[in-house]
């Protein structure tokens, strides 16, 4: 753990961020829709929970990961800035249903469709993933679809429900470095993790898997390494690595590490293709769902250039 003189020296470098971090101002009319239609809905995203850098830039071009099952979470992760509870087994059935009807208003060619995770319900959530894409389906049958999913224990029963439903990507985070995960993510498991990418490929071997982690927590260089070697012997086909920036400055939060600088990130993303990735963003405001139609497209075009 952090002493005190860590804490203080972290939080004093977490207050100046590198200019890489500087963005765009959004377009605030353009936010404001996007924010009334889902909030009409009774829709949350991951955008506004998880305090996403990329939320302007990607409202402003009408895109959003939409977060179902609620937004409180049953585990509690100390990079997180999504609520914790007990939602005490409680699901809208009539969720599906709404995030079609969003997903069609928006016009949308691609979504993203993730969720907290939900310990307290007896299939984790599995069921609510599949008929919401099932829904999406019915409605715009051309729709792409990209999963991003709590790792259901690994029950190969629950990603078989998902996995049938037929998403165009299934990824699950494994978040960071193996090591952290006692002290970060205590109720999370590295293996696990691991095992939910390599049971869904099992399961579908033709559909492509995807996976991102976080860098500036106190990980090597080696150890991402093994990292990523790890997740493609478990079959993951696309990769996100993004900086670590802490969602508050509570206690509860892990304070950041250290700013990882952008040549670094370009070695990460050389490293991961020599590894067999199809495909790898590798920067500092990248996230798991960041530009996710475009990196679904380039390796499709890559199958379909080298048949």
């Amino acid at each position: 753990m952090l002493n005190n003189a860590g804490h203080a020296i972290a939080e004093k470098e977490s207050s100046r961020l590198p200019a890489w971090f500087k963005q765009r101002l959004p377009d605030a009319q353009k936010l404001s829709v996007m924010r009334i239609l889902l909030h009409d809905r009774g829709l949350h995203t991951v955008c506004e929970s998880a305090r996403c850098p990329n939320m302007g830039e990607c409202w402003g071009q009408g895109v959003a990961t939409l977060m179902i099952l609620g937004n409180l979470c049953t585990r509690h992760c100390r990079f997180c800035a999504v609520a914790t509870g007990h939602p005490q087994g409680h699901v809208d059935e009539a969720e599906p249903e709404r995030v079609a009807q969003a997903v069609e208003e928006l016009r949308l060619r691609y979504v993203v469709i993730t969720s907290v995770t939900r310990d307290d319900l007896p299939e984790e959530g599995a069921i609510q993933f599949e008929q919401t894409l099932r829904a999406l389906r019915k409605r715009m049958s051309q729709l792409k679809i990209e999963l991003l999913v709590p790792d259901f224990s690994a029950r190969k029963d629950c990603l078989k429900r998902v996995m049938d439903a037929g998403p165009d990507v299934f990824g699950h985070n494994i978040e960071m470095a193996r090591s952290l995960y006692e002290r970060i993510r205590p109720q999370a498991d590295y293996r696990r993790s691991l095992e939910v990418l390599r049971l869904a490929k099992e399961i579908r071997p033709e559909g492509l898997t995807k996976s991102g982690f976080m860098v500036g927590l106190g990980e090597t260089g080696d150890e991402v390494f093994e990292l990523m070697k790890d997740l493609r012997e478990a079959g993951c086909d696309l990769l996100t690595i993004g900086q670590y920036l802490a969602p508050s400055k509570d206690e509860r939060h892990i304070p950041v590490q250290r700013f990882v600088p952008l040549a670094e990130f370009e070695e990460y993303r050389q490293q991961a293709l020599t590894l067999g990735f199809q495909h790898v963003f590798s920067a500092p405001l990248v996230r798991s769902s960041f530009i996710a139609e475009q990196a679904y497209q380039t390796v499709m075009d890559n199958r379909l250039n080298n048949r």
